[in-house]
């Protein structure tokens, strides 16, 4: 009869659920619920993106924005137009489509780059006016700060971030994004 020592095996499998754990309680402590109320007329137009989290399909953008404008067949076109490295860089732009599938929860879309592959696209805060918005999604990878205009007040944006970080955000990991600045009326 062959004797196995189980100690080895205890411990390396101790390290591997205590890992488990903590990336599942981390996980848990992100909220991500979202804003109750979404008059989908008024988010539609122009947002402009203040900061994200880096992802590869907008990284070295800048200048971002997302235009949302509603089809007839009831989806929403996306616009997403930037400019690689710097405000004078070459032009990107990127087409998709958005639908709300829980017209009960039209807060949590999803949305289309490419063909029949959706993710998610969370409102989790709202100006009552519509003047800028914290968007997420079901992962923590990804997080957006939107505005209506180029540039906000710095206490606003500090503000902003303080309702992430109440969320559970870790905001160090957000890229500011270089906006071109308003031009005098």
């Amino acid at each position: 009869m062959i004797k196995i020592n189980k100690l080895p095996i205890i411990v390396f499998l101790i390290p591997l659920v205590l890992l488990s754990i903590s990336c599942k309680t981390h996980k848990s402590i992100i909220d991500k619920t979202v804003v109750t109320e979404l008059d989908i007329d008024s988010y539609l137009g122009t947002w402009y993106e203040l900061a994200r989290f880096d992802h590869s399909f907008e990284r070295n953008t800048v200048g971002v924005t997302a235009n949302y404008s509603m089809l007839e067949d009831g989806m929403i076109k996306v616009v997403n137009t930037g400019f690689k490295n710097t405000l004078d860089g070459k032009q990107t732009i990127a087409i998709g489509k958005a639908k709300i599938p829980d017209s009960n929860i039209p807060s949590k879309l999803k949305v289309s780059f490419f063909w029949i592959f959706y993710g998610d696209y969370y409102v989790m805060d709202l100006d009552k006016d519509y003047q800028w918005a914290l968007i997420g999604s079901e992962s923590d990878n990804y997080l957006w700060i939107l505005s209506r205009t180029p540039q906000i007040d710095k206490y606003l944006y500090q503000a902003l971030l303080d309702k992430l970080t109440a969320r559970g955000y870790d905001i160090n990991k957000l890229i500011e994004v270089p906006q071109k600045k308003m031009q005098a009326k």
